[in-house]
């Protein structure tokens, strides 16, 4: 079609006397598309990153404020020695914030509750501190979805070291257990 309309407008300027050197054919880009020009798809929406002063391998975010209270978090590959290192770390975050009278009970509160925390299964524990009042909470969390009614059987082991209140409870993010020790 495009070569018969083409050869037609030759034709007619030859007749009329326009010299062939001057007659320009029709080209592809002399017509407009039918359709729209492809336009690229949107760019893909990046993952927001991570966290800053978090990883697995036992880094606390540090400084964090809640209400009046300071905090401090710990997330630690589910394994036997992982007890002893959460320990470290809630002693060392304890005597930062300026508390040292506590020290074997806080040590072996955090020890128990990762201990048990280790114990139902999951692949990674995580370790929360907080401090209001002259009091630490110490949180234990298995990251083990779809546990059973918690147990209660390491409540009377807590209190026996020195935890002032204790709990333990079931969650869809695992199994927490918790302490409340006086400083």
């Amino acid at each position: 079609m495009a070569g018969e309309i083409a050869e037609q407008l030759l034709l007619r300027r030859c007749q009329v006397g326009v010299p062939r050197c001057r007659v320009r054919e029709p080209t592809v880009l002399d017509h407009a598309p039918d359709y729209p020009p492809r336009t690229p798809p949107p760019p893909k929406r990046l993952n927001s990153p991570p966290r800053p002063e978090t990883s697995l391998a036992g880094t606390a975010r540090a400084g964090m404020q809640v209400r009046n209270r300071r905090t401090a978090a710990w997330s630690l590959e589910a394994a036997p020695w992982s007890a002893a290192k959460a320990s470290a770390h809630v002693l060392d975050r304890l005597h930062e914030w300026g508390y040292r009278e506590a020290d074997t009970a806080a040590a072996a509160l955090t020890d128990l509750l990762v201990r048990t925390a280790v114990a139902d299964g999951g692949r990674r524990v995580s370790v929360h501190l907080a401090d209001q009042n002259r009091q630490a909470l110490i949180i234990a969390l298995s990251h083990k979805p779809g546990l059973a009614v918690a147990d209660t059987g390491v409540l009377p082991e807590l209190t026996s070291l020195g935890a002032v209140s204790c709990g333990t409870d079931t969650a869809d993010d695992g199994r927490r257990v918790w302490a409340v020790l006086d400083l």
